[in-house]
């Protein structure tokens, strides 16, 4: 039975019937996908809308993903002032693991009224690197999983969206998946799951893999245009990489 919760527009009609009205206020919803699928392509498009709302936004950018360029054609298309928007986002970039920590913890004093949401793209690229150079790999994932604790306490008692990308694998196992970066503490840590993939056509498909009040494996396939993300009709498959 669907519980009645606040939910955020995403920035595109299609999405919110996917997802019956927008992103759960009061969760972290974790965006996963390959590269080139989408996922810095959503959050810029939530931004907007959030912004568009009189909301201010977090974006926490640890690979610089996010394109000036691409938000100005969102906004042309729907006739907003790209400056007034961009300068409604508040832009943080951690270079290491340790400065992903404590930009996370500076978040809660950040945190008012006047923010809408809050976006990490992406949750894995620090993660990744200190898995590389550390050898205590149970330290370093006890210390991701307090930064998801973070992000959730901050979620659930400001009732503020929080949008985590997450990079992906392939499952060796099984061809036809792939795996998160970061696993089951990602997993736990996000109420709503979303697989971005890229059709063999070159559209995308999104799919709900886990979700506290909407049907899973819902999903629907979308291509990437100037103004945002148009919905498409097309058959099952998909590239990995």
């Amino acid at each position: 039975m669907e519980r009645n919760i606040e939910k955020l527009p995403t920035g595109s009609r299609i999405l919110d019937v996917l997802l019956n009205g927008g992103y759960e206020q009061d969760i972290a919803t974790t965006i996963y996908g390959p590269a080139g699928s989408g996922k810095t392509n959503l959050c810029i498009l939530c931004a907007v809308n959030t912004a568009r709302l009189g909301k201010k936004v977090i974006y926490i950018d640890t690979e610089s993903n996010f394109s000036v360029e691409r938000l100005k054609q969102i906004c042309s298309s729907i006739n907003l002032n790209y400056k007034k928007i961009i300068n409604s986002i508040v832009f943080l970039k951690p270079s290491t693991f340790e400065e992903q920590k404590n930009t996370f913890e500076k978040l809660k004093e950040m945190v008012n009224n006047n923010i809408g949401l809050i976006i990490i793209d992406t949750i894995a690229m620090l993660y990744r690197l200190e898995i590389g150079k550390n050898d205590d790999v149970y330290e370093v994932n006890r210390e991701l999983g307090r930064q998801l604790a973070y992000l959730k306490e901050i979620s659930a008692k400001k009732n503020i969206p929080i949008l985590i990308v997450n990079q992906v694998y392939a499952d060796f196992e099984d061809k036809d998946k792939v795996k998160l970066v970061g696993g089951d503490l990602l997993k736990y840590a996000s109420k709503c799951l979303l697989e971005l993939q890229i059709t063999p056509s070159g559209n995308r498909r999104i799919i709900i893999r886990k979700h506290r009040s909407l049907k899973e494996e819902k999903e629907i396939t979308f291509r990437i245009v100037e103004g945002g993300i148009l919905g498409t009709k097309e058959g099952r498959g998909f590239k990995l990489f």
